[in-house]
């Protein structure tokens, strides 16, 4: 932690310039301020200390970021939560003075109570008050970020919005065989039968590709359409809670129904038979190609690919409501989680603390939170009546996302509270016409906010929940896949993750979501 000398400060901020750095009030330090960082995340493996958006932040504030992140090429571990390079600088002693990373709360709940991370509540209490205002508001996410000792060890990200991910189909395909839009999983079925078989595409070939996925635990999440249960939040196989009781998708009676059905669609030809394999690059291939039917997938870029009606005459792919189980529920399992496991924590050693969370504070302010969503205002954006714009040529200058991250700007590795008006500004009509349809109806449920363990309960969930949630995805993937017979195999499925130890975790899971919400 150096300072600079006001001179080279100065300097370094010269190339940005707007009028709202004339001001000063959100100025946190006299002299300019070094903090390093550490950042690690897969669309930004270190804390660039170039970003626009990090050299309006230093003007504004007077603190300035070196990014000194350690193992900034290592792979994520998404099973864990946590990232190998966490676990390197832990392990090296060398803590920076503000950790951010995805998927950083388990990790700094676990050792911030240990001395490795600062405590943050009174630290808000007392200089973070734009934090501390949000808190207020939203008891509930002040008690998801709480260790379980009460403190608070990281700022997180804050998602904002309802809707994340809707079910889409090919309306043109749907047009070219006079089918009706389906209501319910049997007209779905009857709808994903029809694309195998009748040829949409008009090319003469039996290629087409009823459902298909970009991740493969979007098609584990349709046993929802036989009233199971798959993801209880916006992280894949995770816990889930009803009425104040912890649980899990992968035992349930309609998750069984579920898988039992998708290993019928499997079998027939519904489901991509490449879905554990083809990966990301789905959405683009089978569309651009004009082989995909179906999918689960996000709004704002989904809607996108209905540019391809340039390329593919009719193309139109549209969101539709989730169909209705046999019981008659339609629910939407995925939505916008209200705060993520992701964010920024400080070092033990910083020796600027009461800097440093104001600083955090910083982008909770008006200015800071639109910096944080929305870029450089002259660069990226202007102000109109009130708000920010983007400028037409940020928005053709490809996924707008990417262009962000690019700056400086959406870092999920930072403490801050999204603003969903920026995605509205880059979803086209098709998404907004989807977001308008899910609104006529509560399909939302409720999202599982996690939990933080002691000690004790952290080495029973060490000790059984990783080998329970392999073992579950591997029969899940062989069930699917047509290798074995998830009724004739249920009972022994159930007994060999009890013997794994699963009363003990979910004991465990339920003191410390009791304990940390009230129950």
């Amino acid at each position: 932690m150096r300072k600079l000398s006001l001179v080279a400060a100065l300097l370094a901020g010269s190339a940005i310039a707007t009028p709202a750095l004339a001001d000063g009030h959100l100025r946190i330090v006299d002299e300019p301020l070094e903090l390093t960082i550490q950042m690690n995340h897969a669309r930004y493996p270190i804390y660039e200390e170039s970003w626009p958006v990090e050299q309006v932040a230093r003007e504004l504030t007077g603190i300035h970021l070196l990014n000194d992140t350690v193992g900034a090429n290592m792979r994520t571990d998404e099973n864990t939560g946590r990232t190998e390079a966490l676990n390197l600088m832990l392990a090296s002693g060398n803590i920076p003075d503000i950790v951010g990373s995805s998927r950083i709360r388990d990790f700094v709940n676990q050792y911030g109570p240990e001395g490795a991370f600062a405590p943050l509540n009174d630290l808000i209490a007392e200089h973070a008050p734009n934090i501390a205002a949000y808190y207020a508001e939203r008891p509930d996410i002040e008690a998801a970020v709480k260790a379980s000792d009460g403190q608070m060890y990281y700022i997180p990200y804050l998602p904002d919005g309802k809707y994340g991910r809707a079910y889409w189909i090919r309306t043109d395909w749907l047009d070219a065989l006079g089918l009706e839009m389906p209501e319910t999983v049997e007209e779905y079925e009857a709808v994903l039968r029809a694309f195998k078989t009748q040829d949409p595409n008009g090319n003469g070939l039996a290629d087409e590709v009823p459902f298909f996925a970009r991740q493969w635990p979007e098609v584990v999440r349709l046993v929802t359409l036989w009233d199971g249960r798959a993801h209880g939040s916006d992280t894949y196989h995770d816990f889930l809670v009803e009425d104040g009781k912890i649980g899990h998708g992968y035992v349930g009676e309609g998750y069984r129904e579920g898988i039992k059905n998708l290993a019928r669609w499997y079998d027939e030809g519904l489901i991509d038979a490449e879905i554990f394999t083809r990966g990301s690059s789905a959405r683009d291939f089978l569309l651009s190609e004009n082989l995909g039917g179906s999918t689960h997938d996000w709004f704002a870029s989904t809607s996108g690919y209905n540019r391809l009606s340039a390329d593919i005459e009719g193309f139109e792919f549209k969101a539709f409501l989730p169909p209705a189980s046999p019981s008659g529920r339609r629910i939407e399992e995925h939505r916008r989680i209200l705060v993520k496991p992701d964010g920024w924590a400080i070092g033990h050693t910083n020796e600027h603390l009461v800097e440093t969370i104001k600083y955090f504070d910083f982008w909770f302010t008006e200015e800071g939170r639109r910096l944080a969503n929305f870029g450089v205002e002259g660069q990226h954006y202007d102000m109109i009546d009130g708000k920010p714009i983007f400028k037409q040529e940020f928005l053709d200058a490809g996924p707008v996302n990417r262009s962000l991250y690019q700056v400086g700007s959406q870092l999920q590795g930072r403490g801050y509270f999204q603003d969903y008006n920026y995605e509205i500004q880059w979803s086209n009509e098709f998404a907004l016409e989807g977001i308008a349809l899910y609104d006529t109806g509560d399909y939302l449920i409720p999202d599982f906010l996690g939990v933080a363990f002691n000690a004790d309960e952290q080495k029973v969930y060490d000790r059984t929940w990783g080998t329970i949630r392999d073992y579950m995805l591997e029969r899940q993937q062989s069930w699917i896949l047509g290798n074995g017979d998830v009724e004739a195999d249920w009972d022994a499925y159930i007994a060999q993750i009890e013997s794994m130890g699963w009363s003990d975790l979910m004991g465990v899971m339920q003191s410390a979501y009791d304990r940390q919400y009230g129950g």
